[in-house]
């Protein structure tokens, strides 16, 4: 596997090069933009070229939310929003908006860089499925190679957080997942009993996957969550 190339967009000179130069030590490869639209401009010049972008909230001429929003419309690249923002309606709106993650300045570095390491390790488990990639429940399927989805042939979109979760609960269809489960097997990172954002991330599914009156995604009270067709 190659070195990874990460957008890293960043208004903060002293902020911009401290993490550009902990990523380089890591063996990454970065790219500073100091502003949205130059940010945009950097991914549209070659959207093939990026791993993963390291997106700050608050941006001149175009915010990290907007510029999140423009880039999901076009790929599922993962991207982690930086920002000072802690409430938890901005949170939901990053996570609404397209980010796969979200991380609270000020941070530590170390906290930062194993965020980048699962967003690119989720993307190369899904690349590097040898087995079987293609999963059916009722008239919802997801293909773990070509990472479409579709309900009644209709193609949906989703983050490339939405797609994990939403993959690994039709691979284990019928079998009960707690949320300390989900959160361990999608997020692979310790988010310190913040099950919560499991939470969320149901309610994304649902919102976008469920079939007419059934519920594909169903809560099991003081367990978790299922999913399961129609009997």
């Amino acid at each position: 596997m190659g070195q990874s190339t990460i957008l890293l967009v960043e208004d903060e000179p002293s902020v911009a090069s401290f993490v550009a130069t902990e990523l380089g030590f890591e063996n990454y490869q970065v790219q500073i933009a100091t502003d949205g639209e130059q940010a945009l401009e950097f991914y549209y010049q070659d959207s093939d070229k990026w791993d993963l972008i390291l997106l700050d909230w608050m941006l001149p001429k175009l915010n990290g939310l907007e510029v999140c929003r423009r880039i999901r419309k076009k790929s599922l690249v993962p991207i982690i929003l930086m920002t000072a923002r802690d409430y938890i309606g901005d949170k939901v709106a990053g996570l609404d908006g397209g980010a796969d993650d979200y991380i609270t300045k000020p941070f530590e570095i170390e906290e930062l860089l194993a965020r980048v390491r699962v967003a690119l390790r989720h993307v190369t488990d899904y690349e590097d499925a040898a087995n079987t990639h293609q999963y059916h429940v009722d008239d919802l399927s997801l293909d773990t190679i070509t990472r479409i989805v579709t309900l009644h042939d209709q193609a949906i979109n989703l983050t490339q957080r939405e797609f994990d979760l939403l993959a690994y609960l039709m691979k284990n269809e019928g079998k009960v997942l707690s949320r300390e489960e989900l959160l361990s097997k999608v997020w692979n990172f310790d988010y310190m009993g913040q099950t919560n954002i499991v939470d969320v991330y149901i309610r994304y599914l649902r919102n976008k996957v469920d079939n007419g009156s059934h519920h594909l995604i169903q809560t099991i009270r003081g367990v978790g969550y299922r999913m399961r067709g129609k009997q």
